[in-house]
C-alpha cells in the first residue's frame, strides 16, 4: 500500500500568515490602547483630540464594542492559527468578518467619527478592513480545501 507524501507547505501561507499576524497584532494593539485609554498611543494620530476620540468610542452601544472586540481578537487567533497551520483559521477569520462589519459598521453608519477621521484615508480605513477580514477569511478556508491546513 502506499502512503500519500505529506503536503509541502507553500511559501504564500507563510507570506499571508506573516502580514496577517502583523496586521492583526497592529489592531490588537491599537484596541488594547484604545480600550485602556492611552493617551500617548491616540495622540499619535495625527490631527486627532485625543479626548474627542475617547468620548467617540465611549459612545459606542455593547454591541458594537463585542463587534470591534471579536473582529480584532479573533483576527489575530485567526493568524496564529495560520502559522500553525491549523484548520480553525478558516472559522476564527469568519468571526472576524463577522466582527468587523458590526464594529466597523457602527462606526461607519451609526456613529460617524470626528475630524479628521471622517475624511480621505481614514474614511476608506473601515472599508479597507473589512476587505482585508474577508480575503483572511477567504484564504484561509481555499487553503483548508485544498489540505494546506490540518
Amino acid at each position: 500500500m502506499a502512503t500519500a507524501a505529506p503536503l509541502r507547505t507553500p511559501i504564500h501561507l507563510w507570506i499571508v500568515a506573516a502580514l496577517a499576524l502583523i496586521w492583526n497584532g497592529y489592531g490588537s494593539v491599537d484596541y488594547l490602547m484604545t480600550k485602556t485609554r492611552n493617551i500617548a498611543w491616540i495622540s499619535q494620530t495625527p490631527g486627532v483630540d485625543p479626548q474627542v476620540m475617547l468620548a467617540w468610542t465611549d459612545g459606542f452601544p455593547l454591541w458594537a464594542n463585542f463587534g470591534w472586540g471579536l473582529g480584532v481578537w479573533m483576527g489575530l487567533v485567526g493568524s496564529v492559527l495560520l502559522v500553525l497551520r491549523h484548520r480553525w483559521a478558516a472559522p476564527a477569520f469568519a468571526l472576524s468578518f463577522i466582527g468587523a462589519i458590526v464594529g466597523l459598521g457602527y462606526q461607519m453608519f451609526g456613529s460617524p467619527p470626528p475630524p479628521p477621521l471622517d475624511e480621505g484615508f481614514f474614511k476608506m480605513m473601515p472599508w479597507i478592513i473589512i476587505a482585508v477580514a474577508l480575503a483572511s477569511y477567504a484564504y484561509a478556508r481555499a487553503a483548508d480545501r485544498k489540505g494546506i491546513l490540518r
